[in-house]
Formats: structure tokens, C-alpha cells, sequence
């Protein structure tokens, strides 16, 4: 998000109950759920690695890495509602897993607030800032490049 713009896009997605944004230009692009093949020895929070036209994509599970409890399935919850969206940061492609894809929003600037100190278990450190949603809730807009370190996406970036 460029600092001084004074309106940007999110695409906003569901992570167990809350409801989550990246900048929409670090978003490749969202495709269903597709099987993921584990990898050995990776970290706990890498569910594996899956091909998209013949480029593997390592694999996030946010729930695990944030600590949230996955959303319940019921029979509402069907399988085309979950799927991965495809982050290019810095270079390195990477899915993370989501519950629900909502919409791409616009944001105006002045709207993000300071994250509060702690939020639904996830750190601060990882949170662009929220935004207060019509509904009465929030849309929590990550920060990508802080969710993993550089050290991290180097790795991410060997698997592929």
C-alpha cells in the first residue's frame, strides 16, 4: 500500500470468523481448494505444495500460523466458498489457505485505524491497520511482508 494514496483495494476473505484483507496488488490471483502434497520437515505452518500450470506454489495455513480455530463446516459450507489466494511478495509465490473469499473492497486511508494491542490471538506486528465494517465489525488488513520475514520467503522460495 502506497503510503499518501489516499484510497487503495483489498481483496477481503474469511479466516475462521473474521474477515481479512491483503492489497490487492500482491494478489496473483484465487483458485479453489486443490490437494496439497506435505512436505517433510517443513514448518508447522506449511500445509505443503501444490502445482498451478506447471509452477509449484508452496502452501500457508494461516489458521496455524496465527493460531485460529478453522472455520466450522456445515452444510451451508461448501468446498467451491474455500480455496487459496495467490500472493506474489517480493517475488516469491505463495498460497495461503482461506475459508472464504469475500470481495475486493476500496479503502480510504483516513478509515484504517490502529490495530488494537491484540486481535483475535494474531500479533499486531502482522496488522496494517482495521477498518470498521458497516456491519459492526472489522475487516483486519494484513500485512504481508511482515507476516513473513525475509528469512522465511527465502525458504518458501527453495521449495518451489
Amino acid at each position: 500500500m502506497a503510503i499518501g494514496e489516499s484510497q487503495f483495494q483489498l481483496v477481503s476473505f474469511e479466516l475462521g470468523e473474521e474477515l481479512y484483507g491483503v492489497d490487492i496488488m500482491d494478489v496473483k490471483e484465487i483458485v479453489k481448494l486443490q490437494s496439497v502434497r506435505p512436505i517433510p520437515n517443513a514448518p508447522y505452518y506449511v500445509e505443503g505444495i501444490f502445482n498451478l500450470r506447471s509452477e509449484i506454489i508452496p502452501v500457508i495455513n494461516l489458521h496455524k500460523r496465527f493460531h485460529l480455530k478453522e472455520k466450522e463446516k456445515t452444510d451451508e459450507y461448501d468446498d467451491f466458498e474455500g480455496g487459496f489466494v495467490i500472493l506474489n511478495i517480493d517475488g516469491c509465490k505463495i498460497g495461503i489457505i482461506i475459508d472464504k473469499i469475500a470481495r475486493v473492497v476500496s479503502i480510504k486511508s483516513d478509515e484504517v485505524k490502529p490495530p488494537p494491542q491484540m486481535l483475535a490471538g494474531i500479533g499486531t506486528e502482522y496488522i496494517h491497520g482495521v477498518v470498521r465494517q458497516e456491519a459492526g465489525g472489522y475487516l483486519i488488513i494484513l500485512d504481508m511482508r511482515r507476516v513473513f520475514n525475509p528469512k522465511e520467503l527465502q525458504k518458501l522460495a527453495d521449495i518451489n
